[in-house]
């Protein structure tokens, strides 16, 4: 008789969702540091292949789910080493399909853990926020990989070449609706997957975070 494979518990709670928070937006300050010499790409590399991963194990006991987080963190690692040291077309392309798997992983992993909870505590309005901050650093992933398949998809107004960490400021632009103007969509597929972003930012946060703060705040019955 085969014993069932023994599950180590989800750390949870408050520490990780506020952990994945405070480190997805570190990440987003510092990325431009993938775009320098020296160290400071296998620093920032090292930092965001290992985000998902930690928050992951901290979050679910399901062993797939963890052990694919760990496939798709050492995936990005690889490929953005690879990409900062010694640059081409397919490990740029290496870099944008990993991170769209890496990102997807985490989505459902926080997905999952805020639809299971029974009770709206703190950890999973943090949770909640941190996915707001994944759909934004994964669009940014996919943006990149349009322009890969179809150079000239994104315009900058300096009239220079869009680079791949440029992707993260349009992308946020984007979610957040602000909308500058200095980088625009000029293809069929970019212009839709912007649109896309934006439709899903204001959703995101008119129905489905206010619906979790409201229910957070709200009085529990006797």
């Amino acid at each position: 008789m085969v014993k069932p494979m023994h599950k180590v518990p989800p750390i949870g709670g408050l520490r990780v969702t506020l952990g994945l928070l405070l480190a997805m937006l570190v990440h987003n300050l510092i990325y431009p540091l993938s775009d320098l010499g020296g160290v400071w790409p296998a620093l920032f590399y090292m930092f965001y292949g290992l985000i998902f991963v930690v928050a992951t194990w901290g979050l679910v006991a399901d062993a797939r789910m963890r052990g694919l987080a760990a496939i798709c963190g050492a995936a990005v690692i690889v490929a953005g080493l690879l990409n900062s040291y010694t640059p081409g077309p397919w490990t740029a392309l290496a870099v944008f399909v990993s991170s769209i798997a890496y990102h997807l992983v985490m989505g459902w992993v926080l997905a999952v853990y805020i639809f299971r909870a029974s009770v709206v505590m703190t950890d999973v309005l943090l949770a909640a926020t941190s996915i707001y901050l994944v759909i934004g650093s994964g669009f940014a992933a996919i943006f990149a990989l349009i322009e890969w398949i179809a150079p000239g998809s994104f315009a900058v107004a300096s009239g220079q070449p869009i680079s791949w960490q440029q992707m993260v400021y349009f992308s946020y632009v984007t979610l957040t609706t602000v909308g500058y103007g200095d980088i625009t969509p000029q293809g069929f597929y970019a212009q839709s997957f912007a649109i896309f972003e934006a439709v899903i930012g204001v959703l995101y946060t008119v129905i489905l975070l206010s619906r979790l703060v409201g229910m957070h705040a709200s009085p529990k019955a006797p």
